[in-house]
């Protein structure tokens, strides 16, 4: 634990020290800011305010900034021969995975708890669902997990960040909008596996509309775990070249 620990720190704090970590963070909140404010606008007097309006929006946006958050993780060890020092170094590559996994999760659920400032503004204008709000924030919470997961993934697949971020991004378009391909199959029995193969079958089905489910929280875990285990043994190859 103490060697993850150390690598998650490490990591953070090359998030928090780069100008591309703050023009991520920034894009990020000036998306949010923008749609949250229009869609006030248009609500006020018409309909009601939209609880999970901003975890939807992610639900969208992580295909892009999930790769974008990841891409350097390993590539960049791989790419100036750093990896070769960490190989050799007293941890495992389980920790070197879990420690960089960690803190992107933890980064960008530092930007995440930054939108919750929306919803104390509508508190104070409107009176919207919170227990359907805390459903779709811990739904994108484990959905952007997932997503950061599958990033990470590539990002040790190549020393090329350029590269890793175009996989994942394809990888990602594919588990969002895999359940697109079940509207056009004849069975309805596939139909249902592939709704049930994506991150937004998972995500729009329960979490948007207010309601937590186990078997979505599975899914998410079930996606990092798996992953992550892919990730690890492609680290653990690089031991024997």
């Amino acid at each position: 634990m103490r060697a993850i620990r150390l690598i998650m720190q490490r990591e953070l704090a090359q998030y928090f020290s780069s100008p591309l970590a703050y023009l991520i963070a920034g894009a990020f909140l000036l998306l949010t800011g923008v749609t949250f404010y229009s869609d006030l606008n248009f609500s006020l007097g018409v309909r009601p305010v939209e609880p999970a309006l901003i975890p939807n929006l992610l639900a969208q946006v992580m295909i892009v900034f999930a790769p974008l958050l990841t891409m350097r993780l390993l590539s960049e060890e791989n790419r100036e021969g750093t990896m070769e020092l960490l190989l050799t170094a007293p941890v495992s590559d389980g920790n070197i995975v879990f420690g960089k996994f960690l803190s992107a999760w933890a980064y960008y659920t530092f930007i995440l708890l930054l939108t919750l400032l929306y919803q104390f503004i509508l508190v104070n204008i409107a009176l919207p669902d919170i227990s359907h709000t805390i459903a779709a924030y811990l739904g994108i919470w484990m959905y952007g997990g997932a997503a950061l997961a599958v990033g990470l993934l590539f990002s040790a697949t190549t020393e090329n960040q350029i590269l890793a971020a175009f996989m994942a991004t394809i990888a990602l378009l594919l588990l969002y909008y895999g359940d697109s391909l079940g509207r056009v199959v004849a069975s309805a029995d596939l139909a249902y596996i592939l709704f049930n193969l994506t991150l937004q079958g998972h995500y729009a089905a329960s979490f948007a509309i207010g309601a937590v489910r186990a078997e979505d929280i599975v899914y998410y875990a079930g996606l990092i775990v798996v992953a992550l285990f892919i990730a690890i043994r492609v680290i653990e190859s690089k031991r024997w070249r």
